[in-house]
């Protein structure tokens, strides 16, 4: 079942982007409706969207079920784990602070949390909001994000004691990783700096005056008669998620609220009510490495474009749920969708983007697969250089079914819309065009994410063959078992079938390995090969070759 709010500012915008230029048509609203409908079902966990301009509702609607339980249906007003959307309304208060003068963006850690150990200690509050803290990210320790650990409650120190102590990945400043550990300690600091749980600021200074009413901490969760029931997909079907305490995100994701409080937020924090001009452009600026190079995030919040329109926003992934929103200023236009699943039939970005194209008169392209053999397009396979830089992209078929494969990357079906146009699915905005250039040499012609300039590559090479395998006597494959460390992921590798090997990175589904010798192994439909060290009949380590880069994973005893 679907739910369906409009505002009468629809027909009343400002002049400055494609809704107000003209009164929209008559088929807008029946459009982002059909979107919607096509994207999740009306019997299962789905989402709720919103549009809006100049802070004005043009379009808020539901889809789906908010507890498959008892049906009850997802509104405009249902409430969802916002996930790491949090993370704007931490930085915002940090920077409030900053503002107030009680702290300094170039404060260290030590200044307000003084028995934080080295390196982290150095790190400056600046680092811990744009991700170049150092520090290990606990989400990522391997084997520590289980229900055993997540379904119960931290205290902040308790948090910080989960990650404090670990070996550091690198040096505060020098390299950027996304790090949750790094807003766990941006919420320790408000707790310093405020004397109040960092929940209770976000409440005090943005929730309570903008009358936010669903914008709250998850702990909460049970007192909210509007708020979803969180829900993931496994070989069995749709299941309640993993169970985690929301002390457990702290101030990297465990606020909770609905699309529109969320809406009437970035109205406040683009239109210059919650920090000034200063602190707001620091905020939306990417970040600039040591060595020169930009990294697409600010604080808590990320540039980024749609439609050729420069654009900033934010996505969110917890147990259960998974979240996105954006803000186009060009257009004083934003949009949001959050869904109840961790594995939705589409994700939120994808939606989100495809509304945001509709609501400027300038749609994401849409495309349905024509029947149309592999085999037509066999002149058009090969190995593809992209200009500008040393990646690859191979074209090619297997078993009657089209791919692409990214130097160092991973197979991706592909799906003929027609003669020379191909996409990725319904859930994708990727699309690629192959035409001849000049010279008759092929070209592709790859935008990335529905991004209106493509990426070219042209034709240098046919599709190598794939490596021949041999056979490696069970006896030594089964000294391979077991899982390896690889920075804060896992690399299991298990019995796959007919006596072979299959990998399986942590979050990644499990793929046939095979054996090009006794130790050297291929990943199927991917571009890495895995090398097992032997050292007198012991298997101590492992080192994937992937993208030019070698990553050295240690057994796990």
């Amino acid at each position: 079942m679907k739910t369906i709010a409009l505002s009468a500012a629809l027909l009343a915008l400002a002049p400055g982007v494609a809704l107000a230029q003209n009164a929209p048509s008559e088929t807008w609203r029946a459009d982002a409706a059909r979107l919607l409908d096509e994207a999740y079902p009306a019997d299962g966990p789905g989402a709720a969207v919103i549009v809006t301009h100049g802070g004005e509702t043009v379009f808020a609607a539901g889809q789906g079920l908010a507890d498959l339980e008892t049906g009850r249906e997802i509104t405009p007003d249902t409430v969802f784990r916002l996930g790491s959307i949090t993370k704007q309304f931490a930085a915002a208060l940090i920077l409030q602070l900053a503002e107030e003068g009680a702290l300094s963006l170039d404060d260290t850690v030590s200044d307000h949390l003084p028995d934080f150990p080295e390196p982290g200690a150095s790190a400056t509050v600046r680092q811990l909001l744009n991700h170049t803290v150092g520090i290990q990210s606990y989400t990522n320790i391997p084997g520590w994000m289980v229900e055993e650990n997540t379904n119960r409650p931290y205290t902040t120190d308790e948090m910080i004691a989960v990650f404090a102590d670990l070996p550091a990945p690198s040096a505060p400043g020098e390299a950027w990783a996304y790090n949750n550990s790094g807003y766990v300690l941006v919420g320790a600091v408000i707790e310093a700096v405020t004397g109040k749980p960092w929940h209770e600021a976000v409440a005090e200074r943005f929730a309570e005056p903008l009358g936010l009413d669903t914008l709250r901490y998850g702990e909460e969760e049970d007192e909210i008669a509007a708020m979803a029931e969180g829900y993931t997909r496994g070989e069995d079907g749709v299941r309640p998620a993993q169970r985690i305490h929301m002390s457990v995100p702290h101030a990297a994701g465990a606020l909770v609220g609905s699309v529109e409080d969320v809406a009437a937020w970035s109205h406040a924090l683009h239109g210059g009510e919650i920090i000034g001009e200063v602190s707001y452009a620091q905020m939306i600026a990417p970040t600039e490495l040591p060595g020169g190079e930009v990294v697409d995030y600010g604080f808590g919040i990320a540039p980024t474009e749609v439609r050729g329109r420069d654009a900033v926003g934010h996505g969110g992934g917890i147990f259960g749920f998974s979240t996105d929103s954006i803000y186009v200023p060009e257009a004083d236009l934003f949009v949001a969708v959050f869904a109840n699943s961790d594995s939705p039939q589409t994700g939120p970005g994808v939606m989100m983007r495809r509304l945001a194209g509709l609501a400027l008169g300038d749609p994401y392209p849409s495309f349905e697969a024509a029947d149309i053999p592999a085999e037509a397009f066999e002149a058009m396979f090969g190995v593809y250089t992209i200009e500008g830089e040393a990646g690859t992209r191979q074209f090619f078929a297997r078993d009657g079914q089209l791919y692409t494969l990214r130097s160092g990357g991973s197979r991706s079906e592909v799906f003929p819309a027609d003669g020379d146009r191909f996409f990725y699915g319904p859930d994708s905005l990727t699309w690629f065009r192959i035409e001849r250039a000049g010279d008759g040499a092929h070209v592709m012609l790859m935008h990335q994410s529905g991004a209106v300039e493509a990426e070219r590559a042209v034709r240098t090479g046919p599709v190598p063959d794939e490596p021949e395998t041999v056979d490696v006597a069970w006896e030594t494959l089964e000294r391979y078992l077991g899982q390896y460390a690889l920075g804060g992921a896992v690399v299991t590798i298990a019995p796959g079938e007919d006596g072979s090997l299959t990998t399986q990175l942590t979050g990644q589904p499990a793929l046939p390995i095979r054996a090009l010798s006794e130790t050297e192994f291929s990943v199927e439909g991917v571009d890495a090969r895995i090398v097992f060290t032997l050292e007198d009949g012991r298997v101590p380590a492992l080192t994937i070759h992937q993208a030019g880069r070698e990553m050295r994973a240690e057994h796990m005893e």
